[in-house]
């Protein structure tokens, strides 16, 4: 048996297009090579990712899934040296997060349905937490910066009581990865790491298809 009989096939099944976001990861990653800046970055990533959300078809069906009970997290590509992970987030009808924050840099795109974001900040003489500014509508093909150094903790809820909603978010480290935090009403911390739906990644590198 040779090396390239032993490989299994995807388990995806999916036989799409998958050079948009091979495309986007190398964009990105020449983005990042070039430079440190976080206003250049979430700007010019922004361009990247609204370019990829405006044409659908490209996700594979394994990281499309809605979970009847909860939203899911799936990696779709993690740059080798943690810089950036790539990953949709698959709402079910009415499913929603708990208040949480993310550490890093972040970009969403919704590529389908819409969601609900809602921010919050801490007030300052007890902590506790507080909306800020009324919540709003992401829509199919919007996109949006996720900043630290402006504020980054958030709920975010689908939209739809009656459809799915996918959005694609892109993260300045391993995500999945970073150790984070829950709060509660009062500004309780509660710290957790997200991990991933998925154990498997789509293939972003065989080109033999388009021999």
């Amino acid at each position: 048996m040779n090396a390239l009989s032993q490989i299994a096939p995807s388990s995806t099944g999916f036989s799409g297009d998958l050079s948009p976001l091979r495309r986007f990861v190398g964009d990105l990653a020449v983005l990042l090579d070039g430079t440190g800046d976080l206003d250049a970055i979430l700007d010019r990533g922004g361009a990247l990712l609204a370019r990829l959300v405006e044409r659908d078809g490209w996700l594979p069906d394994a990281y499309s899934a809605p979970h009847p009970d909860r939203y899911q997290q799936y990696l779709l590509h993690c740059d080798s040296l943690q810089r950036f992970s790539v990953v949709s987030f698959v709402w079910g009808p009415g499913q929603t997060t708990p208040i949480h924050d993310h550490r890093v840099w972040g970009l969403v795109g919704v590529l389908r349905g819409a969601e609900t974001v809602e921010s919050f900040q801490h007030r300052e003489h007890d902590g506790a937490l507080l909306p800020h500014g009324p919540a709003r509508q992401l829509l199919e093909t919007e996109v949006e910066a996720i900043d630290p150094r402006v504020g980054d903790i958030h709920r975010v809820s689908n939209a739809y009581a009656d459809r799915t909603s996918i959005s694609i978010h892109v993260y300045g480290g391993n995500i999945g990865a970073v150790e984070r935090a829950t709060y509660r009403d009062t500004g309780e911390e509660r710290p957790f790491i997200s991990g991933y739906a998925n154990t498997t990644l789509p293939n972003l590198w065989d080109l033999s298809r388009t021999v």
